[in-house]
């Protein structure tokens, strides 16, 4: 078999994709400098104060741009639907739009249902009139549906991740493998490692780590930040006062040398990483629970049995989230019991433990600082006042008044921060801390690929291209959010 090349048959398309992303990318410098030039008004206003479109040199460029982007983005969709049909025989990119199938059909299911119930769906619906957020959301679901598929279902993975190959180490895109047997896929999309491992296989699979440590860290940071940061700005005074110097205190110390400190086999003996990880997983659960009983508190038939549930089953995925092997803790010196195997439903190895810990642990502070601001402002407000004059619990208006009021701030940081915590998951497995050598995730990806980077830079760039498109994605979508929340 003959080595892939990155079209392959549909090759004609490059000529009118480079020419169409040319003229993109000159009409947009050229609309950049046309806009720091003082313009005599290039807008007429109609009788009823609307606005017509722009006219001259200004609105000619603008029209360029927006003709150019519909046909690059055009032939960027001939090139996934020649993929889908074609598979190899459209290239490298057909090969991979081809294993990416359930990924496409994911994604045009969730913009069917997302674009027909926008109305009914808040915030959420209002995203698709935003073609920024629009894109953004687009770049972050990819990346999910393909760490679900490849990294869970393994749908989307060509060989096994682990595994080396004869011949195939440090291999361009598009290698074919020797001697393939039936049912084997007879390429390396796109190349081999310096161990000889499928990158195409690895970028998927890898995503999957990426997607879940980082939302699910980012969520837990809010949650402590949220529990913390209601009661300081809503009560102030000492409470106000301690809450803030810890939240300082955990700010001033620098992120790297934690990272290395926690993830040092001589603390992670101590168990200091499972204990801290026993206080900052019980956030939740005291979020839950307050929640929950200010929300029910003159309804007991409904708050008891409501509360017996959720907290039952929060407890549980505490107690399997901070246990291993049957341990929270243990060393040579002593075993702190934790919940049997058996019952054990959640299996968060030890290394991704210490991870998920080390950023929560350094979010949370942050995100407090946020929520207590936003509190202090919100809580001058006359509904606040209205909830106090009916004799509203504190924890009420805290949960019920403040905290649904501040969510436009709080959801589009909680993107941004999962943009942070993507680029901080990178910067620990390129620098080898928590996650093991031989994890597929992104960073450590990029730092085995490094050492090669001068003459095989494709076991790099793979899963660097794929964390500036997720994090991009993540920003884009944030600015999204803002700009549809700006207008409730």
């Amino acid at each position: 078999m003959e080595k892939l090349t990155w079209t392959g048959s549909i090759e004609p398309l490059n000529l009118f994709f480079f020419l169409a992303l040319a003229v993109l990318v000159i009409s947009l410098v050229a609309q950049i400098l046309v806009s720091l030039v003082p313009s005599g008004g290039g807008r007429a206003a109609y009788a009823d104060g609307t606005m017509a479109a722009d006219k001259g040199v200004s609105g000619f460029i603008g029209m360029i741009v927006q003709y150019s982007l519909l046909v690059t983005l055009g032939i960027i969709v001939l090139y996934v639907v020649a993929g889908v049909f074609m598979g190899t025989g459209a290239g490298i990119l057909g090969g991979m739009a081809q294993q990416l199938l359930p990924v496409w059909i994911a994604l045009i299911v969730t913009y069917a249902l997302s674009i027909t119930f926008k109305r009914k769906l808040g915030l959420y619906g209002k995203l698709f009139d935003s073609t920024v957020g629009m894109i953004g959301f687009g770049l972050v679901m990819f990346w999910v549906f393909a760490g679900f598929f490849g990294g869970v279902l393994d749908f989307i993975i060509t060989h096994d991740t682990l595994s080396q190959y004869s011949g195939m180490k440090n291999k361009v895109p598009g290698t074919p493998l020797r001697g393939v047997e039936e049912g084997e896929y007879a390429y390396f999309l796109l190349g081999g490692d310096n161990l000889a491992r499928d990158v195409f296989s690895r970028l998927f699979d890898g995503a999957w780590i990426v997607v879940l440590i980082a939302p699910m860290a980012t969520l837990f940071a809010f949650m402590v930040g949220i529990t913390l940061g209601l009661p300081a700005g809503y009560y102030g005074g000492k409470l106000d006062t301690i809450l803030s110097f810890l939240a300082n205190l955990i700010l001033a110390f620098p992120v790297i040398l934690l990272f290395f400190l926690l993830v040092t086999p001589e603390i992670r003996a101590t168990g200091i990483p499972n204990y801290m990880a026993a206080v900052l997983f019980f956030f939740p659960i005291a979020f839950f629970c307050v929640l929950l009983n200010s929300r029910y508190y003159t309804q007991p038939t409904v708050r008891t049995p409501l509360l017996i549930i959720v907290l039952g089953g929060l407890f549980w995925a505490y107690l399997s989230l901070i246990s291993n092997d049957g341990a929270i803790v243990s060393n040579d010196a002593y075993t702190l019991p934790g919940l049997p195997t058996g019952l054990d439903w959640i299996n968060m190895p030890a290394e991704i433990l210490v991870v998920f810990v080390s950023v929560v642990f350094v979010n949370a502070p942050t995100v407090f600082r946020i929520v207590r601001g936003l509190a202090l402002d919100i809580k001058t407000r006359d509904y606040v006042a209205a909830a106090q004059t009916r004799g509203e619990g504190p924890w009420y208006i805290m949960l019920w008044e403040i905290l649904p009021n501040a969510r436009g701030p709080l959801i589009v940081d909680f993107c941004l921060r999962i943009g942070y915590t993507t680029i901080l998951l990178g910067t620990l497995g390129f620098f080898g801390l928590g996650l093991a050598s031989e994890s597929p995730d992104w960073g450590t990806t990029i730092n085995a690929g490094r050492r090669l980077l001068s003459i095989y830079p494709h076991a790099a760039i793979a899963p660097a291209v794929s964390l500036l498109t997720l994090v991009l994605g993540l920003n884009l979508l944030a600015d999204g959010l803002r700009e549809e929340s700006l207008r409730d």
